[in-house]
């Protein structure tokens, strides 16, 4: 029935909102850093323009990580290896 799909469901968004509250930039949880640094420097904040190009520097790294797994990935399945280790 539609149970198993809600299942999947759930324990995507579940991963996804842990992944993302991860303390890397581009993620909710860098942006959690840059508050907190703000807090321990007793409101002095970080010039956005700087939080910009941290953020930007993540994200690329972040896509760059993406596209070399799913590479990795494209490479076992064609040579006909398994996915999981």
């Amino acid at each position: 029935g539609i149970s198993p799909l809600l299942e999947f469901a759930a324990f995507l968004s579940i991963n996804f909102a842990i992944i993302n509250i991860f303390p890397l930039p581009a993620l909710d949880g860098g942006r959690i850093v840059f508050v907190l640094l703000e807090w321990v420097r007793r409101g002095k904040r970080i010039s956005p323009k700087t939080e910009g190009l941290i953020h930007a520097i993540g994200f690329i790294l972040l896509m760059t990580a993406i596209l070399a797994i799913t590479y990795q990935d494209i490479i076992r399945i064609i040579s006909g290896e398994s996915l999981i280790p």
